[in-house]
């Protein structure tokens, strides 16, 4: 086994979700992440932990959802049980093939993520983590050999985490107390929003391995403007170019897709909640420099700005402020590398991907 490996499992078990002696642990991979299951039930075993396996198999999952085309699905009572009495859950992604869902359609999509709602939100109850295993299906994805992507994701993946949340930190102190963001790139995207007495979390590799961003939650109906993803997204097998959204109280009341448009419109079609955003996060990991057609990494990237629409993490919404709550919750990147600023309560923090503490910000 790749030492590697091992160190990945450590930093899941001690510092992602800092198990203990008698916690009952879930986890979730796919067959080709065997060897991280093995390093994590070695892991778990020696600080006296509970683990049960789950092979994530994203072929026996489209199989399910194209012989049930007609959206009628139930919540399956038996994995919310099993969430209700899990303390610590570790999710990994890879497979052979990332577009093993390309041909399940986004109606179904939609209605498969309403009926499991109820267990995502239980299992964001837990002490959780989502990794990444770099499989060849990915290093293939991002256009790069299988011991490149290897690299790339360990390299990231066993970053100083201590010095990565004191270097966002100083970001969280910007956020927090502010009330009003703007973000401006290029001649498409203007929007602002009130994110007035929301908390700014520093994820710093806990909830997400790797981490390398701040983030909070707009107040659901302040968000106005418009904005142009300029970075891909890839969605379900399915990539989406160009997506451009426009903001009136904070719904979302038009919406383009250079490709795959429909596929966005599934998105937003799933519920209410899917036409509102529950997250701006703000990358700032720059020892991740590829973009790689992986959310998990390419939202941290540094000299961006990632919006979600859906869901808003409940860490992320002050007392006095409504949740926005939807089955989804897509994440989707502005490049702020040029022509672009960031405006906190009038106050230019960014511009074009320099922070206002860093050297070289004019």
């Amino acid at each position: 086994m790749d030492p590697r490996i091992r160190t990945h499992a450590e930093i899941i078990v001690d510092h992602s979700t800092r198990i203990e002696s008698g916690d009952d642990v879930v986890v979730s991979m796919p067959a080709v992440a065997e060897d991280l299951a093995v390093a994590l039930h070695e892991a778990l075993g020696d600080r006296g932990a509970n683990p049960i396996y789950l092979n994530n198999s994203e072929r026996a999952s489209r199989a399910y959802l194209r012989a049930s085309d007609d959206g009628d699905f139930e919540t399956p009572a038996h994995q919310l049980a099993l969430y209700e009495e899990t303390d610590a859950a570790i999710i990994a992604r890879g497979g052979p093939n990332v577009s093993e869902q390309s041909d399940v359609t986004p109606e179904t999509n939609a209605a498969y993520r309403r009926a499991m709602r109820p267990v995502l939100d239980e299992r964001l109850g837990t002490r959780w983590c989502l990794t990444q295993f770099p499989s060849a299906g990915h290093a293939q994805l991002a256009g790069m050999s299988s011991e490149a992507y290897e690299n790339f994701v360990w390299d990231a993946v066993t970053l100083d985490w201590d010095e990565q949340r004191e270097h966002q930190a100083r970001m969280v102190d910007i956020l927090d107390g502010a009330d009003e963001v703007r973000i401006k790139s290029g001649d498409e995207t203007d929007v602002t929003m009130s994110v007035a007495g929301n908390p700014t979390l520093n994820d710093y590799g806990e909830h997400n391995l790797p981490g390398g961003e701040v983030f909070t939650a707009p107040v659901a109906e302040s968000v106005e403007g418009d904005v142009h993803f300029d970075m891909p997204l890839y969605r379900k097998g399915k990539e989406i170019e160009d997506a451009r959204l426009r903001f009136e109280n904070g719904r979302v009341v038009g919406h383009s897709a250079d490709r795959n448009e429909e596929v966005l419109t599934g998105i937003l079609d799933t519920d209410e909640g899917a036409r509102y955003l529950g997250e701006l996060g703000i990358g700032m990991n720059r020892s991740i420099d590829q973009f790689t057609y992986n959310m998990l990494f390419d939202e941290k990237m540094g000299d961006t700005v990632h919006m979600a629409v859906g869901n808003a993490y409940a860490d992320t919404v002050g007392e006095e402020n409504e949740r926005n709550e939807s089955a989804e919750h897509v994440d989707m990147i502005v490049d702020m590398s040029e022509d672009s600023v960031i405006e906190v309560d009038g106050e230019v923090v960014q511009r074009n991907g320099t922070f206002v503490f860093e050297e070289g910000f004019e």
